[in-house]
């Protein structure tokens, strides 16, 4: 972490993917997340400006990344991957970083989208977004943040 973790101020949620990253921001108070957009992502260096762009546009006071591990709480690859991209994202915000579990929150926005019937298209469209946004929710409700999958 590069400073500690604010308790105030709007969060950005990113949910890894190596192809997309979903994208959600919480209430300056911190009680709130919502769906923002999906991270296409294409080089470094315009992904750092588009979010820092993002950072700066909604004011954003730390970064919650999605850390995707296994049923057993252990961590393989694309946790590895999502630590190396969160600690990346808070070189290029010059953000505080915090991981949070993201178990269940992709299969929770499959679910969510399903019954909107939209058509599958539609669904891919949201599900990165939506899925940052229950991940986000879920970090915003605990009550002992230090209780986040803390960095390596």
């Amino acid at each position: 972490m590069i400073q500690e973790f604010p308790a105030t101020g709007a969060l950005l949620g990113l949910d890894y993917g190596s192809k997309r990253v979903g994208i959600a921001v919480s209430t300056p108070d911190q009680s709130i997340a919502s769906a923002l957009d999906t991270l296409h992502r294409s080089q470094p260096a315009q992904d750092a400006k588009r979010l820092c762009n993002i950072c700066k546009e909604y004011r954003i006071k730390g970064l919650v990344v999605g850390l995707p591990v296994h049923m057993s709480g252990d961590e393989g690859e694309k946790a590895k991957q999502a630590r190396q991209f969160g600690e990346w994202a808070s070189r290029v915000t010059e953000l505080p970083l915090a991981f949070w579990d993201e178990r269940f929150t992709t299969t929770m926005a499959h679910k969510h989208l399903r019954e909107f019937k939209m058509s599958p298209a539609k669904r891919k469209q949201h599900l990165d977004k939506l899925a940052a946004q229950f991940m986000l929710q879920a970090f915003l409700e605990i009550e002992d943040r230090k209780s986040a999958p803390s960095a390596l």
